[in-house]
């Protein structure tokens, strides 16, 4: 009965042979594609006779809880290819109550990182509406959107509007008019079921497109034309009227629709889904993708409760969501399809008046009338469930709100007890309504900063990298070397509060630089194939790299580029920062955790030295996540090297000369490390950082990755067997080199491991922006330490060859021989 097809009848043919109504569909004349998602109904509507009934929505009719879902995120990754990863990363997602609601957030899913709104009928009380449009076909007009964010609908993003069919155009018109007279911008995105306009409603879209300076794309499943003769909607409303009334042929098969022969009644049961405290119930007033992690985090064991709840014998069991509530239960009746035996459905009941009659050609089979019992702000009314008696269902499990267990829901007349007269089981299961928090002070500002991109910051493309940071070009924070450590070391201030002057390489430097890079491009691009595919394989298929500013961004632009390159994937980069004593940026995790799903965040550096920086990011994780309540960041680094065995996400353990760590800015977009500085940096702002145009000249950023990027093709094949070999290791960390670093500081009487810099990578930064004491380096060594002997030679500093050593070179700061080292929490170490 809930099928498109009822024993080889389309569910659309009663209408279409009483008023003449059709539907052409764009894939042919026979309008198949059409049929296979919508049936017919007549309704109770002075504007509109006709109902177009989605067998795929979840609505009216009751289908499978996948074929509901995965139509609305197919529809979300068409969108995201439409827009492109870029500028869908900015988008926000706005569906249309009360059809739309479960659609919408599923487009949402679909575009990965866009937060999500839906329209609403209900006021709130202390929200104030951010804005509110008509609905010209509906049976109930007025719609309210309530974000508890205003910020939402503020930015310039693409907005994509989502409703379960686009017939004149008006709704969308409506919408855009009015969203677009407070917030303007340049993109949006309609998305549909169906696309059922005629070529003149096409136009006039075009047309307002044209005239608000926007473009306007749709996105449909399906599309095609309703046929509609002269007169119907007449016709509809006296065949509506007759059946109504008792009238007409069909009038004993009418009159068992509208009261479906009872089962002994017997009382509803209840269970404690244990929602997650905080969770929005869903979009009326916003949901972000962190809010979906949590959701699809708690989704087992709510479900697990559910199906514990069931009787024994319920095989066929329907999910009933109530009016706007359909995505939660929507999930919520996924896993019970996922982890259950038996067949499981899902609806939802509906404020909409329809006709219902029970023949295999009509979309309505069956109508359960009860009252409203939400308090509506309209008043009370009628309320329907549709297609739900006679449809053999064993167990009816009906999703509500707070708001919606009322005395109305389990009265003599109302919803449990019409569903228990029809199912021989009904379970009440309760969401908690979600309702924003008042206003506090301090407040938070109401919209996080936006990432910064190139070519306005940073000299990389702009699809490249965005940076979770400040610009702070204009501030001057330089000081020679040892001004700024005699200065950390008098007043104890933190070495994140200045920036070293920038190292001008020499023209002898710059050939070091070449030449290493001629030397190792290849080994790079195999390491950067090995530690992407290993993300790719055991973290996640899509995931969100985030570079810690800036010696792992080159890396994180790299794996992005052989993402693309292996595996067409555009994945989403940002670049962090992350301060030694003071933890990562947490304004930037806020941010993450409202675009994105935090476990598909995975941080990217350079290298591994003794292990630092890792300790440091478990820590600031677990913190942050105290404090802010979000879950799901996963601290482990992916490197490019981990000669230190800290990781178990790397591209090698040998310690190598990694070009990029011969430059500071000039390899790196021009940006200088990160800043943070009470004055600069507030609580609610990134990070700061500055761009150095004035280096432009001496810039080999883009150089340095393309010419990584061209030999991604000669080790190809080699990183598809190195990654198979290694996924098939324990790459448990041992955590040698910690040890080692606590070894040689004690060795050398320095008695600090802050003050050890092991690796490639670290010595070299240790000879661009400190006072080093010597440097050790393993004998034997080649061209990979030819840039450090020359930096060395420069800085006057010697080269002591040493055996068993587990680095290719080891640079040593010591407080006795600098006017002020850094300890571990960033502050100066005395000697």
């Amino acid at each position: 009965m809930n099928n498109a097809v009822n024993d080889g009848v389309w569910s659309g043919s009663w209408v279409a042979e009483r008023l003449g109504v059709g539907l052409r569909g764009d894939d042919g004349p026979g309008g198949e594609e059409l049929r296979a998602m919508l049936g017919l109904a007549l309704r109770r509507n002075p504007k509109r006779a006709h109902l177009l009934v989605s067998h795929v929505l979840g609505k009216h009719v009751p289908q499978t809880p996948s074929v509901v879902y995965g139509h609305g995120v197919r529809l979300g990754r068409r969108v995201h290819a439409l827009l492109g990863a870029r500028e869908a990363a900015r988008a926000v997602v706005l569906g249309y109550a009360e059809t739309a609601t479960g659609l919408g957030h599923a487009v949402a899913d679909g575009l990965g990182t866009a937060p999500y709104l839906h329209s609403t009928r209900r006021p709130v009380a202390g929200v104030a509406p951010a804005g509110g449009f008509e609905e010209a076909h509906s049976h109930a007009t007025s719609h309210l959107l309530l974000p508890s964010d205003p910020a939402l609908l503020a930015g310039d993003g693409p907005l994509v509007l989502v409703d379960d069919e686009f017939s004149t155009g008006n709704t969308v018109l409506n919408t855009i008019r009015d969203l677009h007279a407070r917030h303007p911008r340049a993109r949006y995105a309609v998305v549909a079921l169906v696309d059922m306009r005629s070529a003149r409603d096409v136009r006039r879209l075009e047309e307002f497109a044209a005239e608000i300076g926007a473009r306007v794309d749709l996105v449909a499943a399906a599309s095609g034309t309703v046929l509609l003769p002269e007169g119907v909607l007449e016709k509809g409303q006296e065949l509506v009227a007759r059946y109504e009334a008792g009238g007409g042929p069909d009038a004993v098969a009418r009159a068992r629709a509208a009261e479906p022969q009872p089962v002994p009644p017997r009382a509803p049961g209840t269970v404690d889904l244990g929602w997650p405290a905080g969770l929005p119930d869903g979009g009326r007033h916003g949901f972000t993708p962190a809010h979906r992690a949590r959701l699809e985090a708690a989704l087992p064991a709510m479900a697990g409760r559910i199906a514990d709840a069931l009787p024994a014998g319920a095989r066929d069991v329907l999910v009933l969501g109530f009016e706007e509530l359909m995505y939660a239960p929507l999930r919520l009746a996924g896993e019970l399809e996922r982890t259950r035996d038996g067949a499981v459905r899902f609806s939802t009941t509906t404020r909409s008046p329809v006709l219902a009659v029970d023949d295999p050609g009509y979309a309505i089979r069956s109508r359960i009338v009860f009252p409203a019992h939400d308090d509506p702000a309209d008043g009370p009314g009628e309320r329907y469930a549709y297609n739900v008696a006679g449809g053999g269902f064993d167990a009816v499990v009906a999703v509500v709100d707070s708001a919606g267990d009322t005395p109305a829901l389990h009265a003599p007349d109302g919803l449990l007890a019409r569903l228990a007269e029809q199912v021989p089981h009904v379970l009440l299961a309760v969401v908690p309504s979600y309702v924003p928090a008042p206003p506090h002070a301090p407040e938070r500002p109401a919209m996080l900063p936006e990432p910064l991109r190139g070519p306005a910051f940073s000299s990389y493309p702009p699809e490249e990298v965005g940076w979770l940071l400040q610009d702070l070009s204009d501030v001057t924070l330089e000081a020679p070397t040892e001004e700024r450590e005699e200065a950390i070391q008098s007043g104890g201030a933190h070495y994140a509060e200045s920036l070293p002057v920038e190292y001008q390489p020499s023209a002898q430097y710059q050939e070091l630089f070449h030449a290493a890079l001629d030397t190792s491009a290849a080994r790079i691009a195999r390491a950067v194939g090995v530690v992407t595919d290993t993300v790719l394989g055991e973290r996640s298929p899509r995931p969100v790299l985030v570079s810690l500013a800036r010696a792992g961004t080159p890396v994180g632009v790299l794996m992005r580029r052989w993402a693309h390159f292996r595996h067409g994937l555009e994945l989403p980069h940002y670049a962090v920062s992350i301060v030694r004593g003071r933890g990562i940026d947490a304004t930037a995790l806020r941010w993450l955790a409202a675009h994105h799903d935090p476990r598909d965040v995975v941080f990217v550096d350079g290298w591994t030295g003794k292990g630092a920086i890792t300790r440091e990011l478990a820590q600031a994780i677990e913190e942050f996540e105290k404090a802010e309540g979000v879950s799901g960041f996963d601290p482990e680094i992916a490197v490019l090297a981990d000669p230190g065995s800290c990781v178990r996400t790397y591209g090698t353990r040998e310690d190598f000369l990694i070009p990029s760590a011969c430059l500071n800015s000039t390899v790196s977009g021009l940006i200088s490390r990160t800043v943070l500085r009470a004055d600069l940096v507030g609580p609610d702002d990134f990070h700061g950082a500055k761009f150095y145009r004035e280096l432009a000249d001496a810039d080999v950023s883009v150089a340095f990755l393309d010419a990584v990027e061209a030999r991604f093709p000669e080790v190809a094949d080699g990183v598809a067997e190195a990654v198979k070999e290694l996924l098939a290791e324990d790459r448990t960390p041992t955590w040698a080199g910690w040890r080692a670093v606590e070894r040689i500081s004690e060795e050398y009487g320095i008695h600090d491991v802050n003050l050890v810099k092991p690796g490639v990578g670290e010595t070299t930064r240790v000879l661009l922006r400190r006072v080093p004491w010597k440097i050790l380096a393993h004998k034997g060594a080649g061209a990979d330490l030819d840039h450090v002997r020359l930096l060395a030679e420069q800085r006057g500093v010697p080269v002591e060859e040493v055996d068993e050593l587990p680095y290719t070179c080891v640079g040593l700061i010591h407080p006795r021989y600098t006017r002020g080292a850094t300890g571990a929490d960033g502050r100066a170490v005395n000697g």
